[in-house]
């Protein structure tokens, strides 16, 4: 049954929130630090007033400094990104702060100090709550409020474009391996990939895409949650028909477990959501600079499909300030890595790469 058990848990792969004991990372910012540190709360009136809470990191003897709002990707995170022990938004709020930047990171919905449901958030539920982040900034007179830029990582770039497509007051944005497809185009790539890096064969590769395209087009089909489920498990019972027939090898791996565990993650509001959500209207009409950033070895956001489709998407918005640069050996959380698979996440002892610290550092005081 291996084959059929990664076959499903590909269709998650861009949620990769794992958290267990590990020994503290070597980046994982110590004290005494030579910058303010504020707790801070803010309220997004637009989802039953839910307060989240966060961090405030301030450079000294800078009386308005330019400020970001760091997005997590997905999953549910607390406000330093914590992961494996990893820490990065906490490395790269420390990096920021110390090159004069001010940075705001913050707990998601329903996640440490942060309240609120995360369970039911969408994509669009967790742009809002950047918004409230936004609208908090401004009110405060210690930072420049014309300066608020946006680092989004993975579905935190997704985000990052979706907020500024609508609101001036977004001065500029990083995209960290942030989508330029639909997300069913994110998750049947990086299932490609993975797969290959891992030695399926082009046939087993073939089946997993076959069975969750037929998966996914059931559910387009309907927009009723349970009427999807149904919809779900008569297409891929027929599936399973048809194997039988054919006398497929990969008929063992269409039943009972395979369509009840498709029907009840697509289930989910957020996959739901992810899937068909498509970042192209927002990159058409995202004006502010804007740094694309993306690892040569990211197995989750392919570069060699997402960057061309980002900077067609600019184009078309005619911003004149864009920056797109693929970094070779880096995977998906910037670390310096061998193959990229997730593996490494967890036997890696670099939090975030140096070398791309300091390309976002310099691009925004280039500019701020």
């Amino acid at each position: 049954m291996k084959p059929l058990k990664k076959v499903i848990s590909l269709l998650t792969l861009f949620i990769y929130t794992i958290s267990f004991a590990q020994t503290e990372k070597p980046q994982t910012p110590k004290g005494p630090f030579d910058y303010i540190i504020e707790d801070v709360t803010f309220v997004n009136k637009d989802a039953d007033s839910i307060t989240l809470a966060g961090t405030l990191t301030k450079p000294k003897n800078i009386k308005q400094p330019p400020v970001v709002i760091l997005i997590n990707g997905s999953g549910a995170h607390d406000r330093d990104c914590t992961m494996m022990a990893h820490k990065s938004f906490w490395v790269i709020a420390d990096y920021l702060t110390n090159q004069g930047i001010a940075v705001l990171r913050f707990d998601e919905r329903g996640t440490a100090k942060s309240e609120g449901d995360f369970s039911k958030a969408t994509t669009f539920d967790l742009a809002k709550d950047v918004e409230a982040g936004i609208n908090y900034l401004k009110s405060r007179t210690d930072i420049d409020a014309s300066k608020i830029g946006l680092i989004g990582h993975s579905e935190g770039g997704l985000i990052a474009p979706i907020v500024a497509s609508t609101n001036p007051n977004v001065a500029y944005i990083i995209m960290l391996a942030g989508p330029g497809v639909n997300g069913q185009k994110i998750l049947q790539s990086q299932s490609k990939k993975i797969a290959k890096l891992q030695g399926a064969t082009d046939e087993g590769i073939a089946f997993n895409n076959q069975l969750t395209t037929i998966a996914y087009q059931a559910m387009f089909s309907e927009t009723e949650v349970e009427k999807q489920k149904i919809a779900i498990e008569n297409a891929l019972k027929e599936f399973k028909v048809k194997l039988e027939t054919e006398d497929s090898p990969f008929k063992v791996y269409v039943n009972d477990y395979t369509i009840n565990q498709l029907k009840t993650q697509l289930s989910n509001p957020w996959l739901q959501a992810f899937i068909k959500l498509d970042p192209k209207p927002y990159l058409e009409k995202t004006n502010c600079p804007i740094l694309v950033l993306n690892g040569s070895k990211d197995v989750q956001v392919l570069p060699e499909i997402n960057l061309p489709e980002i900077e067609k998407h600019l184009k078309t918005a005619n911003n004149k300030d864009v920056t797109i640069k693929q970094l070779e050996g880096y995977n998906h959380l910037f670390q310096t890595a061998k193959t990229g698979l997730l593996n490494e996440y967890f036997t890696n002892e670099e939090t975030f790469s140096p070398v791309v610290l300091k390309i976002m550092s310099d691009w925004i005081n280039a500019r701020f």
